[in-house]
């Protein structure tokens, strides 16, 4: 097998998911596990500065082997989605020739090709998929083993000229406390990339500005037989509020530039409910108008069914980092062209969801986003090419021999 591959498949064994209801940082103890086995394979390697903070940061430095030029981060998360059980993962290699895939033969879980025309793009390629019980964890582990076979490369005798690369890898990522933590100043670069995409290919320095609202329902029970004029069923209230929000505004409706509303949970009876629902839109005015128009529907359902019976908190997440890295768009151009010295033509697209990035180039180090390789990340169906990690590994090494070379200045 290949590093990266080795790498990857060593990585997922250990669950790292994370957790939003948790009240310790990182939210899961794994994610710390992790990083110290991180720290442990990059000190082998001989990076410089190893550690892992107090937080669960791991951070190190590939030293430079010429002089000039930018310091270049590359960062990736270490913790995985909870959309899906990242527990006991069983990933198994398929040399894909076309055609549907039987992931679980007791279980009958098909990856359909019909559902995933992506497909026809692996004809020919190995894939890494699941046994249709979990997800794979590509998100980020393809990324995080992309990086450290990377440190491996440019650490070896015969390694290209290069300068300082800083790495750090980041818990809690998917539940948007990857930076909560993180010390800019202290990691040293002078601009970065997230290495947490799709597709390879993929470049995006364009997120959404996201917010999810709490919505708590006071609903009062009567007896049924009693209840005309007196109760107020708090679960149906619940109901009535998804059904006012606008239907072709859903993520399984929505592409691109599109924004959504995105019920995230709903738990309750008559009594209370309780709702989240995600907002996402990459336009900022757009972006205002979906909490006021929620807001309205609140007003709208407390003067039907008595003040106080709605109330709800929106709290904002991250901003699109669009305008920051409009400012830098030579990070962008070395991408590409690291990209197409690899026979990869670049897909410059939005994220349709929130990086380490987006944090990170808003409060000063601007960070777009570059692919793992992967398909289908948070579902059971995640797949990646082992193809593709290995590219990701010689771009990131044009990357960051492209720098000084072509006398890229400091952004």
């Amino acid at each position: 097998m290949s590093a990266v591959l080795d790498r990857f498949l060593d990585y997922i064994q250990l669950d790292t998911t994370s957790r939003e209801e948790s009240e310790t940082y990182p939210s899961s103890p794994n994610q710390l596990e992790f990083g110290r086995r991180l720290v442990q394979e990059l000190q082998g390697l001989g990076l410089n500065q190893v550690r892992q903070d107090e937080h669960g940061y791991v951070t190190a430095i590939i030293p430079a082997t010429r002089e000039g030029g930018p310091v270049l981060g590359l960062l990736t998360h270490m913790d995985t989605s909870s959309a899906v059980s990242g527990e006991q993962i069983q990933a198994r290699l398929v040399e894909y020739m076309g055609g549907s895939i039987l992931l679980n033969e007791t279980k009958q879980i098909v990856m359909r090709s019909e559902d995933f025309p992506f497909l026809a793009d692996c004809i020919g390629k190995t894939l890494v998929v699941t046994d249709g019980t979990t997800l794979l964890g590509a998100d980020d582990k393809a990324g995080v083993a992309e990086v450290v076979t990377l440190a491996e490369r440019l650490m070896a005798p015969d390694a290209p000229p290069h300068g300082e690369v800083r790495i750090a890898f980041t818990p809690d990522e998917e539940i948007s406390g990857g930076t909560r933590y993180f010390d800019i100043p202290g990691f040293g670069a002078d601009f970065a990339y997230t290495v947490d995409g799709g597709p390879i290919g993929e470049l995006e320095y364009e997120t959404f500005n996201a917010a999810t609202a709490t919505i708590e329902i006071s609903g009062r029970s009567i007896h049924p037989g009693a209840a005309k004029g007196k109760m107020v069923n708090a679960a149906a209230v619940a109901c009535e509020l998804q059904s006012i929000l606008p239907p072709e505004e859903q993520p399984v409706f929505t592409e691109g530039h599109q924004g959504f509303y995105h019920l995230l949970s709903v738990h309750g009876e008559v009594e209370h409910c309780t709702m989240k629902i995600a907002l996402r839109e990459h336009d900022g005015e757009k972006f205002q108008a979906q909490k006021d128009r929620l807001n309205g529907i609140a007003q709208t359902l407390n003067g039907r069914w008595g003040e106080g019976t709605v109330s709800m908190t929106i709290r904002d997440q991250y901003y699109n980092m669009r305008p920051v890295i409009e400012k830098h768009m030579e990070v962008v151009d070395q991408a590409v062209s690291a990209f197409r010295a690899c026979g990869i033509e670049p897909h410059i697209q939005p994220v349709r969801g929130g990086t380490d990035g987006a944090r990170l180039s808003l409060a000063g180090l601007p960070c777009p986003n570059l692919s793992t390789g992967g398909y289908n990340f948070h579902s059971r169906f995640e797949c990646i090419p082992v193809e593709s990690m290995e590219c990701m590994v010689d771009v990131l090494t044009k990357l960051v021999c492209s720098f000084g070379e072509e006398g890229v200045s400091h952004v």
